[in-house]
């Protein structure tokens, strides 16, 4: 699928490279197909690395993407640079008379604090009210997607004895839900948390339903009946060396970690890691653009 992006956005240079289809705002301007519009809320520290793991994730599908990465206000990143997100991105207060067709509310590095001692949380509860009138789906992952149980059901984040590192296999539940189709029986998806989120506290809500579990790491997958509201636990966007970033940080720094879970040959940390979730998470994040976005958006969304 073409992803519409600024000409200068350093992601387009990389994601070239890998024969993903990128065009700019010139090309994309004599299509007559409409684009989705999509916005990001990127809350994770280095964000052209999550810019281009979600931008690799939206390549398989022949839809066209206009997105519109969103930083919050409340918050001054430490890890990307002033120039960068003063070129790339925008806030709230800027797009909040806006309507999208998608919105995605990543991961941020504040999961082992209560929602309520976030510098942002405010920013958030008010971004995440107003999708239910401006955003057709919200896709939340990781921490987003376990602030977004919290506000929109009340359901709490549990802390884990040790974080939850690496590569689980998971079992499908509910198998003729489109956001799963073309799934199989078992896959995988990376895991990088220290909470997590009782099935029995999802179950007990009658507006949501489990779609992916994992014996050892717990819900993966959850969606509300109206399919407005979407929450992934892991991180399928991933890339083959995520992990190995991070567990070898954490060696340096000595903190309490251990070696990822199915991902390094015979858990050999010098090795080159095994990728086994890419085909799935390609194509959940089609199944979500296509099912959830694009079949029931309006061509006018004013």
């Amino acid at each position: 699928m073409p992803i519409r992006v600024q000409s200068d956005l350093p992601a387009r240079e990389q994601l070239e490279e890998e024969n993903i289809f990128v065009m700019d705002e010139n090309r994309a301007m004599h299509q007559d197909i409409r684009p989705l519009k999509v916005c990001i809320l990127n809350l994770m520290p280095i964000k052209e690395d999550t810019e281009l793991q979600l931008l690799r994730a939206f390549s398989n599908t022949p839809l066209q993407i206009d997105p519109t990465f969103l930083m919050v206000r409340s918050h001054i990143s430490q890890h990307t640079s002033a120039n960068h997100l003063n070129r790339f991105y925008t806030t709230f207060d800027k797009i909040e008379k806006q309507k999208f067709d998608g919105m995605i509310i990543t991961g941020a590095p504040v999961e082992q604090m209560p929602f309520e001692e976030v510098d942002y949380w405010d920013e958030i509860c008010q971004i995440m009210e107003w999708t239910k009138t401006h955003v057709t789906s919200t896709l939340h992952l990781c921490w987003g997607a376990q602030a977004g149980l919290y506000y929109h059901y009340g359901i709490p984040k549990i802390d884990l004895p040790e974080k939850l590192f690496g590569i689980y296999k998971h079992t499908v539940q509910h198998r003729k839900t489109p956001l799963i189709r073309g799934f199989d029986d078992i896959f995988y998806a990376p895991h990088s948390r220290h909470t997590t989120n009782r099935p029995e506290d999802i179950e007990a809500c009658e507006k949501l339903t489990i779609l992916a579990k994992s014996d050892d790491a717990g819900v993966l997958l959850v969606k509300s009946n109206d399919d407005k509201q979407v929450f992934l636990m892991g991180h399928p966007e991933y890339d083959r060396y995520t992990l190995d970033k991070e567990y070898k940080r954490d060696v340096a720094q000595g903190l309490p970690i251990h070696i990822p879970v199915n991902y390094y040959p015979d858990d050999d940390p010098s090795q080159k890691p095994m990728l086994i979730w890419r085909a799935h998470a390609n194509t959940l994040y089609s199944n979500w653009l296509n099912y959830y976005v694009y079949q029931v958006t309006p061509y006018d969304l004013t």
